[in-house]
């Protein structure tokens, strides 16, 4: 316990209260504390002054270190004053530690020193305006910050809502120009592939057939290509629609609907009366120089986007030119095959030796013109039997063949041996076209000699099946390729031919596959003429023909020609001479 008073009366009162202050001081309460403590009990002790009685403040310390010291002061009634049963008035306030240096005196009861502890009172006052006033600059300040971050923080808020709004822009914008940039990168992707498939066809049926499983559905619900087939005034022998004709006459792409199209490079054209509900595209093919006819399109949906009519115009112009070179390669295959056939040879007949030839021109491309075969006398009675290939195909090379095939029976007509008329060939070529080669086997057969002459030149040899079965390939030294830049002279080969023998000339288109190359394909035909019996040769060559062709084409694709000449001396063939002495072929 510090201090207790006493109080009845407003000079005790006021005395109580400037003690308090003076106390709370000197036991270290700070001035903001020690001014709401003596502002609090001055309160408090009004109230008490006006219910009357007599009151008891005691203030008490409590000051055990190592913990903050509090100072508390109690007010109680005494002497029978009701309180109204409520819990006596406290309050409590930090203070120092330990006990106070000194203790200062109590106030007087003279009114001086009352008066003037009542104005030292003051001092606290003025110390907690200074506080307050310091409090009030700070919280200013405080203010004037908040005020500045809040227009701060707006102010990124703005900026950052729009680099929100740009960076969604950007989003946006870039989503359009990638979706943009697929759709290009799609368009050009189909139509490269599509131009690669139209392309890889030489027949202008099968160019039509795939133009319009391309298209359908993703670019279009229906297709319908016209093609011109004569001269202008066949096109409309059925019924078009009349953008169709419009499209033919002007050579411009033409959309008919009830509505306008606005497509690029596209004229508007009114709905078709064939197909009045249904929008038409009618885009013209053909080449600079030739129009080929008209391609007919329906849309897969309500409408066309307008690059996706950009592409079909462009992929209808590369369809044109591959549908234009399919009817030029049919042509001159036409042509070339018509050459070759009427250049090739009528097998002559002879008793005791037969021909049987086949001639098969390539499926596949335009390899036509180079395979030929002839068979024919000379004067001394020998049969010439030959057999070649000219480099190249097509035209060129069908009329060099015509060329070859007359030079040498040109050169036969003064007689000479194979060997000899081949190197002739050989100069004759390399002087006539001395960029084109040629391959040839020519075979002689005497009347009076039981034996087989032949020479080679770049050719795959010939196989002869002997009477017994077995079959031999005549591979000797053969000569080089016929029209090279070198001199050669090819020598001649002879074997001794029996009755019931079967020679077989043939070219590479028979044999030689790309992936295995030609010695299996030799070996094959070996294999398959030794299977046939010296009956089934004597009674049906033409037949036994037909028969080795078929095992070993059916793994061929057809991609060049092929010619083979079976020569077979039949097993009577001493009975069928006209005299005793004399074989007459």
């Amino acid at each position: 316990m510090i201090r207790t008073w006493h109080i009845s009366t407003v000079p005790d009162a006021a005395r109580a209260r400037a003690d308090t202050a003076r106390l709370a001081a000197a036991h270290g309460v700070s001035d903001m504390e020690r001014t709401r403590l003596t502002a609090a009990l001055g309160a408090r002790l009004r109230q008490c002054l006006t219910r009357g009685g007599t009151w008891r403040l005691d203030l008490e310390a409590e000051t055990e270190p190592p913990e903050d010291g509090l100072l508390r002061a109690v007010l109680t009634p005494c002497d029978g004053t009701d309180d109204e049963g409520r819990p006596p008035w406290h309050m409590t306030v930090a203070c120092a530690v330990g006990a106070p240096t000194a203790d200062p005196e109590a106030v007087a009861d003279d009114p001086g020193a009352l008066a003037e502890a009542l104005l030292g009172a003051d001092e606290d006052t003025a110390l907690v305006l200074e506080k307050l006033g310091e409090q009030e600059d700070l919280v200013a300040s405080h203010r004037e910050e908040l005020d500045q971050t809040n227009q701060g923080v707006l102010a990124l808020h703005a900026e950052l809502d729009a680099a929100g709004r740009a960076q969604r822009d950007l989003l946006a914008a870039e989503r359009k120009a990638r979706g943009e940039a697929e759709t290009a990168r799609r368009r050009l992707t189909f139509l490269a592939d599509a131009s690669a498939v139209l392309t890889a066809s030489l027949n202008h049926d099968e160019v039509v057939r795939r133009l319009q499983s391309l298209l359908v559905p993703e670019y279009a619900d229906s297709v319908d290509v016209w093609l011109f087939d004569g001269d202008d005034e066949d096109r409309v022998n059925a019924p078009r629609p009349a953008a169709a004709v419009a499209a033919a006459r002007t050579g411009r792409p033409q959309y008919a609907a009830d509505h306008p199209g606005d497509l690029p490079g596209v004229d508007d054209h009114p709905a078709s009366a064939l197909r009045p509900a249904t929008p038409l595209l009618c885009i013209p093919i053909g080449t600079r120089r030739t129009q080929q006819g008209v391609l007919i399109l329906s849309p897969p949906a309500a409408r066309w986007d307008a690059d996706d009519v950009v592409m079909l115009i462009e992929l209808t112009r590369r369809a044109g030119v591959a549908i234009d070179n399919a009817r030029r390669f049919e042509h001159n295959r036409d042509i070339a095959e018509t050459l070759q056939r009427a250049l090739l040879t009528d097998l002559p007949t002879t008793p005791g030796l037969h021909l049987a030839a086949r001639y098969l021109p390539a499926t596949h491309g335009l390899n036509i013109g180079g395979d030929w075969y002839d068979a024919f006398r000379q004067p001394d009675g020998s049969l010439i039997t030959v057999i070649g290939d000219v480099t190249g195909h097509g035209l060129h090379a069908a009329v060099m063949m015509s060329q070859l095939r007359t030079a040498l029976r040109a050169y036969a007509v003064d007689g000479g041996t194979p060997g000899q008329l081949l190197t002739r060939l050989h100069i004759f070529l390399h002087h006539l076209q001395p960029d084109l080669y040629a391959t040839a086997v020519i075979a002689r057969f005497h009347p009076d000699e039981p034996t087989l002459t032949w020479a080679a030149a770049g050719h795959p040899p010939p196989v002869l099946r002997t009477p017994d079965g077995r079959v031999h390939t005549l591979d000797a030294k053969p000569g080089a390729m016929l029209g090279i830049p070198l001199q050669q002279v090819i020598q001649d080969h002879t074997v001794t031919l029996t009755p019931g023998s079967t020679l077989a000339l043939y070219t590479d288109g028979l044999v030689e596959r790309r992936a295995q190359g030609i010695d299996p394909g030799i070996e094959r035909l070996a294999a398959a003429l030794g299977t046939f019996r010296s009956a089934d040769l004597d009674a049906d060559l033409d037949a036994s023909a037909d028969s080795l062709l078929h095992p070993l084409l059916s793994d061929s694709e057809r991609d060049d020609d092929v010619c083979l000449l079976l020569c077979h001396l039949h097993s009577r063939a001493a009975e069928m001479v006209r005299t005793p002495t004399r074989l007459a072929f």
